[in-house]
């Protein structure tokens, strides 16, 4: 459980308080290793303290997002997921038929980088892109 405990140390060292309730959902975002919804981390929360409210959940999630420890991912439809920001940068494929997710390199999207930085003078800032569209098997169905 050291990339827990490093999850910690990156909480304490950007100065804020580690209770016991940021612990929890922080270990329980640790546990899912991918997309976890907030419901999901309140139900894993609950499991081991049932008088944290999903209130809670979301403003520590807020908080671990703005400290860039935590990555929100719109999947749409209304389905937000929060994964833990890897030092890995990578967005998202996701199939609006079928729903699956797909990691896409953060290299891929160079020449898109490039371009706007030669045509149009603009330096974008991709942090953590979903892309929705149909997925290969959808496709291959219609």
């Amino acid at each position: 459980m050291s990339g827990h405990f490093n999850l910690i140390e990156d909480l304490r060292q950007q100065g804020y308080r580690l209770t016991p309730q940021r612990e929890m959902v922080l270990a329980a975002v640790h546990e899912s290793e991918g997309h976890v919804s907030a419901e999901e981390i309140y139900a894993k929360v609950q499991a081991r303290n049932p008088y944290v409210s999903i209130s809670t959940v979301y403003r520590t999630l807020e908080l671990l997002k703005q400290l860039h420890i935590v990555c929100e991912i719109d999947l749409g439809g209304g389905v937000v997921c929060y994964e833990l920001a890897g030092e890995r940068i990578h967005h998202h494929l996701i199939c609006q038929q079928c729903g699956e997710v797909l990691e896409l390199d953060d290299e891929v999207l160079a020449p898109l980088k490039d371009t706007l930085r030669q045509e149009y003078g603009f330096e974008a800032h991709l942090a953590h892109l979903a892309i929705s569209g149909r997925c290969r098997s959808c496709q291959e169905e219609a």
